[in-house]
């Protein structure tokens, strides 16, 4: 019934899968994003937080330490702005990278460090109100949100008694100063965050499963699309046995002709060379057949049975074997050393070619 309806029971084939990387069909998880960028973002902070404090109460001790004798004016006022934005940039730019690097690394992982290059090209069908619709308001787009409201709950579970610690603590009662006061609240920070980020890693580890799970669905393919897969990447069966029987045929035509050849040169046992040569009718000796190892044995065995002469000549069956085409003249480089194999056959076996000699010729002088 499954194959009827055309469900996709089988799997992915090396060929759907190396196609759907180049389209950018992997699985991937914005959660995973999410985590490594807020890693990155903790390391950043954890390196250079003491330095980003100290930059930071400088540069404001440095402003209002001079605040009373700074002449207000454009010029002023542009040098403390130039001022204080490289400092900002001095104290975020390590923060900034390391989110980059971070969500860098993840898109990497996630896509086995592949380039899917389909998916740099532009695609206008994406830009299809149609489809984006039934996009956001498919049963698939309300994975996302369910994904969303479980990482919240999750998120608040884990972080309330930490979250009610720091709103109960005494600092924010009692006097306390503010290097004391900063490094209460990176501390309490950095408790938030770790939490989060275990948080966050839970349901990125869920997510990127499922998302795994339905990339995998998605690949999946029916034995229609396997038959016709098959089909395309090894060819035809019927013209593939079509194939064999013209060889077949060429195959026995060529071991026919052999029993018409003046002369068979091997190599001795490995290269078999079949020539057929009629003064009349050719302007130069004609390869009939050619085999190596078993075709060549049985090239051999057919001259012998029809009483071909087999001349032994390494070389020249080398060559003929290697430039020679079945079917055409031999190669005019060739025709010096072929004219004393012919030369030879014809004196070592006057009759033979005598006999055909006469009966081909009997017809035209009726």
């Amino acid at each position: 019934m499954s194959e009827q309806l055309g469900e996709k029971t089988e799997q992915p084939t090396p060929r759907k899968l190396e196609q759907a990387q180049k389209q950018g069909q992997f699985a991937r998880s914005v959660e995973v994003q999410t985590v490594f960028v807020l890693l990155g973002v903790m390391c950043a902070l954890s390196f250079t937080g003491a330095e980003m404090w100290r930059m930071l109460t400088g540069s404001t001790a440095a402003i209002l330490g001079h605040l009373h004798d700074t002449p207000l004016s454009i010029n002023s006022l542009q040098g403390s702005a130039w001022r204080g934005s490289l400092v900002f940039m001095q104290c975020t730019a390590p923060v900034v990278l390391s989110a980059m690097l971070g969500g860098l690394l993840a898109g990497a992982i996630q896509n086995r460090f592949n380039i899917a290059s389909e998916v740099l090209g532009v695609h206008w069908e994406r830009l299809d109100p149609v489809a984006g619709f039934k996009r956001v308001f498919s049963g698939r787009s309300a994975v996302p949100t369910v994904v969303a409201i479980f990482k919240m709950l999750l998120i608040c579970a884990l972080t309330y008694n930490t979250i009610k610690e720091v709103i109960g603590s005494p600092v924010f009662t009692s006097a306390v100063s503010l290097p004391a006061f900063a490094g209460f609240l990176a501390e309490t920070s950095l408790k938030i965050a770790l939490r989060l980020l275990l948080a966050l890693g839970v349901v990125a580890a869920a997510d990127y499963g499922y998302q795994f799970w339905q990339t995998h669905q998605d690949q999946m393919m029916t034995r229609e699309e396997v038959k016709e897969e098959s089909k395309g990447s090894e060819g035809n069966p019927q013209i593939k046995s079509r194939r064999r029987r013209m060889l077949g045929r060429s195959k026995r035509q060529m071991m026919a002709d052999v029993t018409k050849a003046d002369v068979v040169v091997t190599n001795p046992t490995h290269i078999a060379i079949a020539l057929r040569y009629d003064r009349n009718s050719m302007q130069a000796p004609l390869l009939v057949a050619k085999g190596i190892r078993k075709n060549a044995a049985q090239i051999r065995e057919i001259a012998r049975q029809s009483g071909v002469p087999i001349v032994e000549n390494k070389l020249l069956a080398r060559l003929m074997f290697k430039y020679g085409k079945v079917g055409r003249e031999i190669p005019a480089q060739l025709f010096a050393a072929v004219a004393e194999v012919l030369a030879y056959v014809y004196r070592t076996n006057p009759y033979r070619y005598y006999t055909q000699a006469n009966t081909v010729a009997a017809p035209e002088t009726r």
